[in-house]
């Protein structure tokens, strides 16, 4: 079975587009494309990839099929689309043509409204994504856990995948209220979580494999082997360790797993999910 990474990110920076992009992160304030990424995987043994979006256009999206028609390894696009448009079962038929789009996904953590995914107009979107057989990426803080339980719940047919863990305090060590809400999410069995996102949530200088143990065997129980899949998030990772500091992590954590086991987190979960 191959080895994929499920979550990392390509752009062209653009310092007015890219606003996100401080400067505490100069280490990613450049372009980062397939051919800066494929030696990296080849060192980890990964054998493809999921593009996600980070700019919220239809731009991005076209950029990122783009990237994927051009290179094999890049097994699938999660992408952007106005859930909210009126013409968005018009704009999803237009992407059907492209077989590498797997999802989509919205930048829900930055929303100001926090029950925005409880909103009439977005969970009609949804439903257009159910309808089309897209799946759909969950970016938020841990705050918005309750919310995505209900979100999950409201669409039982629908596939979601919970992106970084919901990006609990790994700094501060702050796991209660995340892993009550986490435990309560994963009673959905349509929800998957990716094991990606970590190092940027725990101290990005002085963090130790062991500050994420308490993390990992929340999401591993909660979810089981079959609903967790590996993500690098990269480019981003690169800010606390890179790619090398998030394998040590994951490799360590996932150790004690079964060669079944590995299998399933390392490619099965996600060539399943994301149907690569």
């Amino acid at each position: 079975m191959p080895k994929i990474d499920a979550h990392q990110h390509f752009w062209i920076f653009d310092p007015v587009r890219d606003s996100w992009i401080n400067d505490e992160m100069l280490v990613i304030k450049r372009d980062f494309l397939p051919t800066d990424l494929l030696p990296v995987l080849q060192q980890n043994g990964i054998d493809g990839c999921v593009a996600v979006q980070a700019d919220q256009s239809e731009q991005e999206t076209q950029f990122l099929l783009e990237m994927a028609a051009a290179n094999p390894f890049v097994k699938g696009v999660v992408g952007w689309v106005d859930l909210k448009a009126d013409n968005l079962e018009e704009r999803l038929e237009y992407f059907k043509q492209f077989d590498k789009l797997k999802g989509f996904r919205h930048i829900l953590q930055s929303e100001p409204d926090k029950q925005y995914m409880l909103q009439p107009r977005f969970q009609k979107g949804i439903a257009s994504l159910q309808k089309y057989g897209y799946t759909y990426d969950i970016l938020i803080y841990p705050e918005h856990l309750p919310y995505a339980g209900l979100l999950a719940g409201g669409f039982p047919d629908q596939r979601f995948v919970l992106d970084h863990l919901a990006k609990p305090h790994i700094k501060d060590q702050d796991i209660h209220d995340w892993q009550k809400d986490i435990r309560a999410l994963a009673k959905y069995p349509n929800v998957h979580c990716k094991v990606s996102g970590m190092l940027t949530e725990a101290d990005w200088h002085s963090w130790k494999t062991e500050d994420f143990t308490p993390y990992l065997d929340v999401v591993f129980n909660a979810f089981g082997i079959n609903r967790v899949m590996f993500g690098s998030d990269w480019p981003v990772c690169l800010l606390a360790g890179g790619y090398e500091g998030t394998m040590q992590v994951v490799n360590n954590y996932c150790s004690g797993l079964s060669a079944t086991e590995q299998e399933l987190f390392w490619g099965q979960n996600a060539t399943l999910f994301y149907n690569l």
